[in-house]
């Protein structure tokens, strides 16, 4: 486990067409990525058994969490709960942080193997 990560070192994924991504790091417990999505890129609908809280910082995203579908913009928050369907649809130029607890898998989309 890394104590300090530095957002100048850290290494930018492209994980989709339109979609970098930071693996800002992790402890026992969750970890957490810094997103950047091109404006209308669609993330499936997907579902994992980490619960995700999601922070935007910039931009927006019409997301999709079970049956709900909100409109949320910078300074709105998510939570998803373990094994629900999600998707999200970016709306503009859209930044954002999300934490998974417990941590996740993320191979592939990390600097970290």
């Amino acid at each position: 486990m890394d104590i300090y990560r530095y957002h100048k070192k850290i290494i930018k994924n492209e994980i989709a067409k339109g979609v970098t991504g930071q693996y800002l790091g992790s402890g026992q417990n969750m970890n957490v990525m810094h997103w950047n999505f091109e404006d209308k890129v669609v993330l499936p609908e997907h579902s994992h058994s980490s619960e995700q809280f999601g922070y935007i910082i910039k931009g927006g995203f019409k997301v999709k969490i079970g049956d709900k579908v909100e409109v949320l913009i910078a300074g709105d928050a998510y939570f998803v709960p373990s094994n629900v369907s999600h998707s999200f649809t970016s709306i503009g130029e859209t930044e954002a942080i999300d934490v998974f607890s417990p941590a996740r898998d993320l191979t592939g989309y990390t600097d970290k193997k």
